[in-house]
């Protein structure tokens, strides 16, 4: 062990599984340890670095902030957060955003706008959320309340009560679970950290029908298929349908701590001064960086580049034909390998190879590269993990 690892061992919570290595700088697609070893990065610090590490033209929007301003509160207006807001209704349906620092944080304010929608429009009865099995929303206790993951829950209950779990894709539980009680509805297009399953596209479609017809919000999750990860800006283009509320972080300042919840002008306005808050949200050095960031990830080109990276990736993996491999799976480029057995033994081979990747679940093999991977890249992880199955 390295002198880094060494004290984080001795100083740090235990609360993660981490692998003992330290890295200390990173380029592109790759990181490099304390001791030199270079590493191909094939999770973006959990799609995360879509841009990967240290783009230079993100380091030099840091660098020209850091120097101007770095912190005011939200109690006043900053130059970075307006242009932010601006950019972000532009590229999507919402007039109105929220900034708060992580994904978590994101998912709660999402529900307390729900339930302060229904409040101000005197639909007291309406307080249950419905979410789905095998979701995963964050673990703060309104996050960790709708997440359909059960294992996530030991030792923290009772949680948040009212809510309702269903499978995902089932019409009739869809159907019946949004009654009168219900103030929104809570999904990911894809459940990332659930082991990457895409919704059909009927029972999101069906989704938006009821929602509108019985005055239930839709909240979009997108803190993980967001900011160019599927091969669009952020999933629900690819269902055609859009959601009352937005979810939106991880990539969205590529590495820097943000979150952003979008939505109309309606909805938002359950928002009141004195409702909600968020001290660091919005922070001048995020933004600036993350207006670049949606300025290179919203090109077209740069999507259509993603959306092929991805099916080439998929593709090529699909063709090795190996019988321990159950499927290859996802959008762009997030996509899971699942094996018909534990996947320890080759993410720990992947490892071996400087290969980074995540277990989201025992047999799964989750791939979320920088979008700015290149082919060769691509090729030399196929055959990586060629000689492994």
């Amino acid at each position: 062990m390295g002198y880094i690892v060494e004290m984080g061992e001795l100083y740090l919570a235990g609360n993660y599984r981490r692998e003992k290595i330290a890295f200390v700088t990173g380029r592109g697609t790759r990181l490099f340890t304390e001791d030199g070893i270079e590493y191909l990065d094939f999770t973006s610090g959990i799609a995360v670095c879509n841009l990967g590490h240290c783009h230079p033209a993100l380091v030099e929007i840091l660098k020209e902030q850091a120097e101007k301003l770095w912190h005011t509160s939200n109690l006043f207006y900053t130059e970075p957060q307006a242009k932010l807001a601006k950019k972000l209704t532009e590229l999507t349906f919402g007039e109105k955003v929220f900034f708060a620092n992580s994904g978590a944080e994101a998912v709660e304010c999402a529900l307390k706008i729900a339930r302060r929608y229904a409040f101000e429009n005197s639909h007291s009865k309406k307080f249950r959320f419905v979410a789905l099995e095998n979701s995963f929303h964050g673990r703060t206790y309104g996050a960790l309340s709708v997440t359909g993951q059960p294992k996530y829950w030991q030792g923290f209950e009772p949680l948040l009560e009212g809510v309702t779990f269903i499978p995902p894709n089932d019409l009739k539980a869809l159907e019946e679970s949004l009654n009168d009680e219900v103030c929104a509805l809570i999904l990911e297009p894809i459940q990332g950290e659930g082991g990457v399953y895409p919704l059909k596209k009927d029972f999101v479609e069906k989704a938006k029908e009821l929602c509108e017809r019985r005055k239930i919000l839709l909240i979009f999750d997108e803190i993980q298929t967001g900011i160019g990860r599927t091969g669009k800006l952020f999933a629900y283009e690819h269902y055609g349908v859009e959601p009352d509320i937005l979810c939106s972080s991880k990539a969205l300042a590529n590495g820097l701590p943000l979150s952003a919840v979008i939505a109309k002008t309606e909805i938002m306005s359950a928002l009141k001064p004195g409702t909600h808050a968020s001290t660091f949200g919005g922070n001048p050095l995020a933004c600036a960086v993350a207006v670049k960031v949606l300025e290179l990830v919203s090109d077209k080109t740069f999507l259509e580049e993603v959306t092929l990276k991805g099916k080439v990736l998929k593709e090529k993996i699909s063709a090795l034909g190996s019988k321990k491999i159950k499927e290859c799976r996802g959008m762009g480029l997030l996509l899971a390998i699942e094996f018909h057995e534990p996947a320890q033994s080759i993410y720990e081979g992947l490892l071996k190879k400087r290969i980074l990747t995540t277990l989201p679940k025992p047999n799964i093999i989750r791939l979320t590269p920088p979008l700015i991977l290149n082919y060769r890249e691509i090729d030399f992880f196929v055959d990586s993990l060629k000689e492994l199955v």
